[in-house]
C-alpha cells in the first residue's frame, strides 16, 4: 500500500518505509500541515494494523521541493527560528508535480532534464512551482499550505502583521485565526457562497459581483505566482496546469494565460478534449500551456513500486 503524506519535514528526503522511527518522526511534523497529515497518520496506522503482512510505503509531497536552494528556503526572521524551530520553506503538492512533469516531457517530446516550465496545481490547495532542468527550483507554498495563491479555503499570502494585529488590538485568538485561514477563507470567504470555481463562473454570469470578485482575485494571485516563478528560470518552455480547477475549468485557463503576455503566453485556449495530457495553447505558440490532469493517485503507486522493487 502506497500512502500520501503532506508534510515529511526536513528529515524526509524520500519515500520511505514507516517503521517506528519513521512514525515518530511523522507525528512531529503532523502539525505542519492540520488538515492533511493526521488524518493521514490515521489512516496509516488503521491499514498497517488491518493488514500486517502487506508492505506499506509512505510518499511525501514536500520530497520534489527537497533540493531548493538557499535563497528559496529560507525565510528572512531570526536565526534561532530557522535554528531551533526549522522555520524554513518546504513546498508542497510533489506527488502532483512529479506526475505532471513526466507527462509533460513525454508530450513535448523532451526529457524532464531539458525542461524549464512554471507549473500550477490548482485544486483545493494552489501552488505554483519553478521547475528547471526537471527539479523544483522555487514554489509558492512554504512553512505549511497556507502560504502563496488563494485557495478555495485557505487565504494564502496574508501580511503576517495583519494577524499580530488580530491577535494584539482585536482579540481574535491563534485557534480562530488558524480555523479563519484554513476553513473559511479564499474563494468562500471573497464570494460568501462557494469554494467551487464553477458555481462561481455560473454566478458571475447571472451577474453576482462577489463571485466575480472572488474569480478576480483567484485569477490575480495565481498569475503573480506564475510570473514570481518564472523569476528563478532562464527561459519557459511551458506552463503546465494541472489539480481539478486547472483540469476542468477552462475560464480560470484562460484568464490566468491571456494576461501574461509578458510571458509569451496568449489566451484563445483550446477545450481539454479528453482526460489525457494535452497542449491546449494554439498552435505555433511561443509558450505551449499544457493541461495534465491530476496524477497524485498514480505517482504514489509509482513510487511504491519502485521502492518494493529495489529494497
Amino acid at each position: 500500500m502506497g500512502h500520501r503524506i503532506v508534510h515529511g519535514g526536513a528529515e524526509m528526503r524520500g519515500r520511505t518505509l514507516p517503521d517506528d522511527d519513521v512514525r515518530v518522526r511523522l507525528d512531529r511534523v503532523a502539525d505542519l500541515a492540520p488538515l492533511h497529515v493526521p488524518q493521514a497518520l490515521t489512516v496509516l496506522d488503521a491499514a498497517r494494523e488491518l493488514l500486517p503482512d502487506v508492505p506499506h510505503v509512505v510518499c511525501f509531497d514536500t520530497v520534489f521541493h527537497a533540493g531548493l536552494a538557499a535563497a528559496a528556503r529560507e525565510y528572512a526572521v531570526p536565526a534561532g527560528w530557522r535554528e531551533e524551530f526549522g522555520l524554513r520553506r518546504y513546498g508542497f503538492h510533489g506527488l502532483s508535480y512529479a506526475w505532471a512533469l513526466s507527462r509533460t516531457a513525454e508530450l513535448l517530446g523532451r526529457r524532464p532534464e531539458q525542461l524549464q516550465l512554471v507549473m500550477v496545481h490548482l485544486g483545493g490547495g494552489c501552488p505554483a512551482c519553478a521547475v528547471r532542468e526537471g527539479r523544483s527550483v522555487d514554489t509558492t507554498m512554504g512553512f505549511t499550505p497556507s502560504e502563496g495563491l488563494v485557495m478555495s479555503r485557505r487565504s494564502g499570502s496574508v501580511d503576517p502583521g495583519a494577524l499580530t494585529w488580530l491577535l494584539r488590538h482585536r482579540n481574535v485568538s491563534a485557534d480562530e485565526i488558524e480555523d479563519a485561514l484554513n476553513h473559511r477563507s479564499g474563494l468562500l470567504a471573497l464570494s460568501g457562497t462557494s469554494a467551487d470555481t464553477r458555481d462561481l463562473v455560473r454566478s458571475r454570469a447571472a451577474g453576482d459581483e462577489r463571485a466575480a470578485l472572488a474569480l478576480d482575485v483567484f485569477t490575480h494571485r495565481c498569475r503573480r505566482g506564475i510570473a514570481g516563478m518564472a523569476a528563478s528560470l532562464s527561459r519557459l518552455d511551458a506552463l503546465v496546469l494541472t489539480g481539478e480547477i486547472g483540469e476542468d475549468q477552462p475560464e480560470v485557463r484562460e484568464e490566468v494565460c491571456a494576461r501574461l503576455s509578458l510571458f509569451g503566453l496568449t489566451g484563445g485556449l483550446r477545450p481539454l478534449v479528453a482526460e489525457r495530457p494535452e497542449i491546449v495553447s494554439a498552435p505555433g505558440a511561443r509558450v505551449p500551456v499544457v493541461v495534465v490532469p491530476t496524477g497524485e493517485a498514480q505517482q504514489i503507486d509509482l513510487e511504491t513500486r519502485a521502492l518494493l522493487a529495489h529494497g
